[in-house]
């Protein structure tokens, strides 16, 4: 190295230089002398550079191992956790003793994909305000998972060209691993290597789905993305269609014989699965026998066989918008286990003696055989319950307002009163939606909840309510943790901007009633959506857990799931559970039902996730047609990236882009949920009424973007001087960054074609 002046550099700059020749040393301890010549510092600038490592030892940069001896301080510490890639290159790692976010740099991921089990050196901040940066070390598990995208096969090379958030660049799949794929198949692969000088991971097709924008192929697409199963081994429905019913009189014997009592069924008209049935007689007391009968699926599914594996490794059957994925084979779910009317079947019930007022005052958990006489859909029965006139008029009078009852005393002892309207479409036979209908329930929807509750309570009672003195045996319990004090708080002071009084604190029976009055006034006004959304964001999400801190949202606190072991994998867990214990048995490992209940909680969120995605693709589906034509809309979500807006007449979700919003530059106030403008003071929040046009459709991404037209209400100016709220994103800013459906670059047009993949693969 040349020589230097000293007067060529400052001496920040000089530090700066030392430091980072020090740093990539290896820890080696040196002197001036070592540091100046490896520099290229002249004999008189020693003085200069010994002065220099002097301060950056004062100042905790380095560490003086002797007298003028120096080294670099370790900053780094190992640390275990999970990989968190994403495809905008804001990868993380989260450790496993803290559960802290750390950010990875792309150079230093060494190539691990979402969810791989990692080591990493995590490097600590030189100065306050800084973040740590962790490096990964050593991928020490590789977590198996594949991707969903369409293929691009040209001459002499193929890419899968995917979408996924957990991935930024398109595989390369040599021709050789093609599985005979072609041009705009829908296809899964899995990455078997991915060199660090490589942009593009290399892998091999595992399977073809059919070609992209056919209805079974995106909607496989879709399961497979969350890593659900859309098709059964072949060697499970084999030994499914090998059960029989074996309804024996040896059988019958060991159980109670309710074949003589008025048993029905009432589920949704597409149902096939029939779970539950109820039983209902006039006992000479004047008082009410009513039977919660369950199919009983242990009888048949024994564990450890290859039926019990696959169900407990599904752990839920899947409800997407056009089919139901089950978690047991059809032979079991739709055939022998399900309820159906005229057929004797083996349940698992809960039997009460109900007071004509509805106070239970006594019950009993038994191994039964029923026989349904009926199979009433809801609509059915809510004709009936409202006409008064039909198949068992009276027995479902009778049964409706004992649950009125329950239903009342449960929401006076502080269970949350949600009750949403789910949207559904009609679809035709190519899988296309046709129309947009909306799901309510109704009292014999509330009928069957309120009694399905009861016997979920009464099993998690007998095991759990064992007295101070006794300890509990291990049990699965439907736990729902306290809400967040912080959520509540926003939510009773944005409820009080309505009118609407909610009680932060308190007991929880005092909270929820004021939230169950909110939610009851608030029904058919224009913040009802806003309201109730904030509502049930505030709330904590339910998950099964052998530690019972009871369900918050229902006011109980005893809680589990018993009654739908025909798609839930715990119900089976609680069924075991249950006849082990009734009959006298000890306590099973805590340890592992932990475990499998933590599994379970895992897998429903995911079959959450895929149900949504198939609503969205088929929502976007539908309003792909509809480019250009405009509706009246609600705000359902406010984020720095722009707005979300709900279409009143169907209930598709679109989003707004900030970018679109150019009569002013808008900064977001993340903690009144709304956009405000600069100059004008212009308002946009949560349960706004806007107008929109509906202005692109990316089936690939599953989203929609509408401009605004107009404002229907509530975002009136605030003030006539400048805003300044939380983070800086508007129309007008140079840095803002939409996470929306395009790319900040991409200018509005007035009616845009909907928005194509590009066949070309990112490099």
């Amino acid at each position: 190295m040349a020589r230097q002046s000293k007067k060529s550099i400052s001496g920040k700059q000089l530090r700066a230089q030392v430091l980072a020749y020090i740093e990539n040393q290896q820890g080696k301890s040196l002197n001036y002398h070592t540091v100046a010549g490896a520099l290229g510092y002249a004999n008189q600038h020693l003085r200069a550079v010994a002065m220099a490592m002097a301060e950056l030892a004062f100042d905790g940069e380095l560490k003086e191992t002797s007298p003028g001896m120096y080294k670099a301080i370790d900053r780094t510490k190992e640390a275990i956790g999970t990989f968190v890639r994403r495809s905008n290159g804001k990868h993380s790692v989260i450790t496993d003793e803290d559960g802290v976010a750390i950010a990875v740099p792309d150079a230093k991921s060494k190539r691990a994909l979402n969810g791989d089990k990692v080591r990493v050196a995590i490097s600590k901040p030189r100065r306050s305000g800084e973040e740590a940066i962790a490096t990964v070390v050593e991928i020490i598990e590789k977590k198996d998972q594949v991707f969903v995208g369409t293929l691009q096969v040209d001459k002499h090379f193929a890419y899968l060209l995917t979408d996924s958030k957990f991935l930024g660049s398109d595989i390369f799949i040599p021709k050789t691993k093609l599985k005979d794929g072609q041009t705009g198949d829908k296809a899964i692969a899995r990455i078997t290597d991915w060199p660090e000088d490589q942009k593009n991971p290399r892998g091999e097709i595992v399977d073809l789905l059919g070609k992209t924008g056919e209805n079974t192929a995106e909607i496989h697409a879709i399961l497979a993305e969350y890593g659900l199963p859309y098709k059964y081994p072949e060697a499970v429905e084999k030994a499914a269609n090998r059960i029989k019913p074996g309804i024996t009189p040896a059988e019958v014997a060991k159980r109670v014989d309710m074949r003589g009592v008025t048993t029905f069924t009432i589920d949704p008209k597409d149902a096939k699965d029939f779970d539950d049935a109820l039983s209902i007689r006039k006992l000479d007391n004047g008082n009410y026998e009513v039977g919660v009968h369950i199919a009983d699926v242990t009888h048949y599914v024994r564990p450890g066989t290859i039926i019990d594996q696959e169900a407990e490794e599904r752990a839920t059957s899947v409800y997407l918008v056009d089919r139901v994925v089950p978690m047991l084979p059809e032979r079991l779910c739709n055939e022998i286990c399900s309820l159906r009317p005229d057929e004797d079947k083996l349940t698992f019930s809960c039997i009460f003696e109900i007071t004509p007022d509805a106070k239970v005052v006594k019950e009993k958990i038994c191994r039964t055989v029923t026989r349904s006489v009926r199979r009433f859909t809801y609509e059915e029965a809510q004709e009936v319950i409202e006409t008064g006139k039909g198949d068992f008029a009276e027995e479902l009078a009778i049964l409706n307002g004992l649950a009125m009852k329950m239903r009342d005393e449960r929401y006076e002892n502080g269970s949350v009163d949600f009750d949403r309207v789910e949207v559904r479409f009609d679809i035709d036979e190519d899988g296309r939606p046709v129309g947009v209908f909306f799901k309510e329930a109704k009292e014999a929807n509330k009928l069957i909840e309120e009694f399905m509750l009861l016997a979920n309570r009464t099993v998690a009672a007998y095991v759990g309510n064992v007295g101070p003195k006794k300890k509990a045996k291990p049990f699965v319990y439907r736990i729902h943790d306290m809400p967040d004090p912080g959520k509540l708080e926003d939510l009773a002071s944005l409820s009080s901007t309505f009118g609407y009084k909610i009680r932060p604190t308190g007991s929880a029976k005092e909270v929820n009633k004021s939230i169950n009055k909110m939610l009851a006034d608030v029904k058919g006004k224009g913040e009802e959506n806003f309201l109730s959304t904030l509502a049930i964001r505030s709330m904590a999400k339910a998950v099964y857990s052998t530690e019972n801190i009871g369900h918050y949202g229902l006011g109980f606190e005893y809680y589990t799931h018993f009654t739908s072991p025909i798609r839930r994998y715990p119900d089976m867990m609680v069924h075991r559970l249950l006849d082990k214990y009734l009959n006298g048995g000890r306590g099973v490992d805590k340890d592992k039902l932990e475990d499998e209940c933590k599994h379970s909680s895992d897998m429903e969120q995911l079959a959450a996730n895929a149900e949504r995605a198939s609503i969205k693709y088929k929502q976007v589906e539908y309003m792909a047609e509809r480019i250009g034509q405009v509706y009246d809309g609600v705000i359902t979500g406010v984020t720095e990236w722009g707005l979300y807006v709900e279409i009143n007449d169907n209930k598709c979700e679109g989003l707004v882009p900030m970018r679109d919003l150019s009569d002013d530059y808008y900064d977001y106030d993340e903690r009144n949920y709304c956009l405000i403008g600069r100059r004008h003071g212009k308002r946009y929040r949560l349960g706004d009424e806007v107008k929109v046009e509906v202005a692109r459709a990316n089936l690939d991404k599953k989203q929609l973007d509408f401009t605004l037209v107009a404002d229907l209400g509530r975002n009136e100016i605030a003030s006539d001087e400048p805003q300044n709220v939380g983070m800086h994103h508007g129309a007008s800013s140079p840095e803002k960054k939409s996470k929306g459906a395009s790319s900040p670059e991409q200018k509005p047009k007035k009616k845009p074609a909907a928005k194509k993949r590009a066949s070309k693969p990112k490099k």
